[in-house]
C-alpha cells in the first residue's frame, strides 16, 4: 500500500495524511467509546477536488474508505472496522460558509461545518437555521445530512432531510455531482438529493449542501408540564396543536426516572417542583409576533389542559436564565446515565397516538424477562421519536447486563414492529443496528437498497459494512 500512500500524500501533501497509530487515535474509536477500528491511514481532503483525487485514488487501488464527520455518531457508522484494511476519510477541513442568501432564505455550506457554525452565521444574517442536537458544538452538517439527523425541532421543522435543497457528493468513482440549487420546486426526474441524505457514506460522499434558513422568531418561551401518564402527555400535544399550530416547536416526554436520575447526578440544576410525577413534559413556543403573543398562548392552552385534568401543575421560564435551566433538564438525561453505567439504547419512533401503549406493554416484558431492570425513556414525543434505554438491575454489572443486547433488543424491537414502529428513528443503523435491520426489513425493502448499492458503488469501497 506504499504507492497508494504516496499518492494520497501528492493529493494532499503529507501533514493531512495520518498513518501513525497516535495521530489516528481520535479518527477511530466511536462517540460512545464502545468500539475502536483500525486504519490504513486518516486522510484530510481541503477541498472538493482533493475529494474526488482521493475518492479516485482509493478506486485504483481497491482501498475502501470511510467518509467522517464530527465523528459524533451512536451506531458505529463513521468508524473503521477492525481489518486495518479501510482509510478515513475526514471531511473537518471543508469547514467554509460558502453562501448566504437572507432573500432565498438559504444558505450553502461545506460538509465539515460544525453545526453550531451554521446557526450561529444564520442567526448574524437575522435567520433561523433550526436543526438543533445536543452534539451541536461538534457535530458536522455532512454527518448531519448522511443520518438524516433529527433534534428537538423536528416537530415544528422536520429532519435534516426537510431542511436541505440540494447537495454537491463525490461519487464512488470520484466524480463530483453538483446539485446545489436552492429550489423549492425542481421536478426534473429522480431526486437525487434524496438517496444520499440518509444513507450514512455508503452511496458517496456529501462535500456541500445548501439548507433551508427561516427568519428568526421574535420570541420563545419554555415550560414543564407534569403529567399523571404518556397517555395524558398524548393527549396534551393534540391539545397544545390546537391551541398553538406551529408556534409549538418543542414538546420532549421525559419519565420520573429520568429526571431523578438527573437530580441524583447533577443536582445544581433546578428542581422545578416539590413533589415528583410520573412524567413531564417539556414544551417550547416560538412565536413570530411578539412575546406577548407566545405568553398568550402558552397561557390559554396551560389553563385548558389544568381544567381539563389532562396535566397536574406546570412552570413556565420567566428569563432566559430559566428556559435554558429546564432544556439542562433534559439535556442531562444522557450524561446522567452516562455517569451512573452503560445500558442498551433503542432510539425509535412510533405513531404517536401508540406511544402511551408501547410503554404500557414494553416495560412489564421486560421486566419479566431481566427482573429490575431499569427503564430510561425520553425523547422527541412530538414527532414520535423516544430514547427508549434499559440500564441493569441493582448487583448486576453492566459487562454482565450488556452480554444479553440482543436479547433485550428483540423485546424492545418485536414491539416497535409489533406497534407499527421503526427500529431506528434518528440515530441510523451503521453497523451497530446492520443486523437488525436485516431481520425486520422485508425482502422487497433489502433487495431494492441492495440493487441501488450495487449500481452507485459496484466496486463496495463507501463506507462497507454499514447499512447492509
Amino acid at each position: 500500500m506504499m504507492d497508494f500512500l504516496m499518492q494520497c500524500r501528492a493529493i494532499v501533501g503529507d501533514a493531512y495524511v495520518l498513518d501513525a497509530p497516535a495521530d489516528m487515535g481520535p479518527f477511530l474509536t466511536d462517540w460512545r467509546g464502545r468500539f475502536t477500528g483500525k486504519a490504513l491511514a486518516v486522510l484530510r481532503p481541503g477541498s472538493v477536488e482533493q475529494v474526488a483525487a482521493l475518492v479516485r485514488a482509493c478506486v485504483s487501488h481497491r482501498v475502501a474508505l470511510v467518509p467522517q464527520g464530527g465523528n459524533t455518531g451512536l451506531v458505529l457508522g463513521s468508524v473503521p472496522d477492525a481489518s486495518g484494511a479501510q482509510v478515513v476519510l475526514s471531511l473537518a477541513r471543508l469547514n467554509n460558509i460558502r453562501q448566504i442568501d437572507p432573500v432565498n432564505r438559504t444558505m450553502t455550506v461545506d460538509a465539515g461545518c460544525i453545526l453550531q457554525q451554521i446557526q450561529e452565521a444564520a442567526a448574524a444574517e437575522d435567520c433561523l437555521f433550526p436543526l438543533s442536537l445536543a452534539a451541536e458544538g461538534s457535530c458536522t452538517i455532512g454527518g448531519n445530512l448522511s443520518t438524516n439527523a433529527g433534534g428537538t425541532a423536528v416537530l415544528r421543522y422536520g429532519n435534516t432531510r426537510e431542511l436541505c435543497l440540494g447537495l454537491e457528493v463525490v461519487t464512488p468513482q470520484g466524480e463530483v455531482w453538483s446539485g446545489l440549487r436552492g429550489l423549492r420546486k425542481d421536478n426534473t426526474g429522480y431526486d437525487l438529493r434524496d438517496l444520499f441524505i440518509g444513507a450514512e457514506g455508503t452511496l458517496g460522499i456529501i462535500t456541500g449542501a445548501v439548507l433551508k434558513l427561516y427568519p428568526q422568531p421574535k420570541a420563545s418561551i419554555t415550560a414543564l408540564a407534569a403529567l399523571p401518564s404518556p397517555a395524558a402527555a398524548q393527549q396534551l400535544l393534540v391539545l397544545m396543536q390546537d391551541y398553538c399550530g406551529s408556534s409549538l416547536t418543542g414538546f420532549e416526554l421525559m419519565s420520573r426516572y429520568c429526571l431523578e436520575l438527573v437530580a441524583e447526578q447533577f443536582p445544581q440544576l433546578p428542581k422545578p417542583f416539590a413533589t415528583p410525577h410520573p412524567q413531564y413534559v417539556l414544551l417550547e413556543l416560538s412565536s413570530s409576533e411578539s412575546e406577548q403573543h407566545a405568553v398568550g398562548l402558552l397561557e390559554q392552552a396551560i389553563g385548558a389542559a389544568l381544567e381539563r385534568d389532562v396535566i397536574n401543575d406546570a412552570v413556565v421560564a420567566t428569563s432566559v436564565a430559566q428556559s435554558a435551566g429546564l432544556w439542562q433538564l433534559r439535556e442531562h438525561i444522557p450524561l446522567a446515565q452516562a455517569k451512573v453505567g452503560k445500558n442498551i439504547k433503542h432510539d425509535i419512533s412510533l405513531p404517536v397516538s401508540r406511544i402511551a401503549d408501547f410503554i404500557a406493554v414494553t416495560g412489564p416484558l421486560l421486566d419479566a424477562a431481566f427482573p429490575g431492570c431499569q427503564l430510561v425513556c425520553f425523547g422527541h414525543l412530538g414527532d414520535g421519536n423516544l430514547h427508549y434505554n434499559v440500564a441493569p438491575p441493582v448487583g448486576i454489572s453492566n459487562e454482565d447486563f450488556l452480554a444479553n443486547q440482543l436479547k433485550v433488543n428483540r423485546v424492545v424491537h418485536d414491539s416497535v414492529v409489533s406497534f407499527g414502529g421503526s427500529i431506528s428513528a434518528e440515530h441510523g443503523i451503521g453497523a451497530l443496528k446492520r443486523d437488525e435491520l436485516a431481520h425486520y426489513k422485508s425482502a422487497v425493502e433489502l433487495n431494492m437498497m441492495r440493487a441501488i448499492k450495487a449500481a452507485l458503488d459496484p466496486l463496495g469501497i463507501m463506507n462497507p459494512g454499514k447499512i447492509l
